[in-house]
């Protein structure tokens, strides 16, 4: 999304991208984790180690996996991912 002087404009990024390339692979680590597995183990977590309800437990993971599969397509979206 670029105007006519070339301003990139509607984009968290600048025209480059995020940045270096270390940081585009810690985005894109981030997102799998986010995705993949942070439900499993805060499921993990929730469920046997603080003896929290399977319910809750399974809420919060799959707000997760939500989150993650949100993050995957904003850098979809921004180009990080091609």
């Amino acid at each position: 999304m670029t105007n006519k002087k070339g301003e990139n404009k509607g984009r968290v990024f600048s025209k480059s991208g995020p940045g270096s390339k270390s940081r585009k692979a810690f985005l894109t680590v981030l997102a799998a984790f986010l995705t993949f597995a942070g439900p499993t183990y805060v499921v993990y977590v929730f469920r046997n180690i603080l003896e929290i309800d399977v319910f809750v437990s399974m809420f919060f993971g799959f707000v997760l996996f939500i989150a993650g599969l949100f993050f995957v397509w904003y850098l979809i979206r921004t180009e990080v991912i091609s």
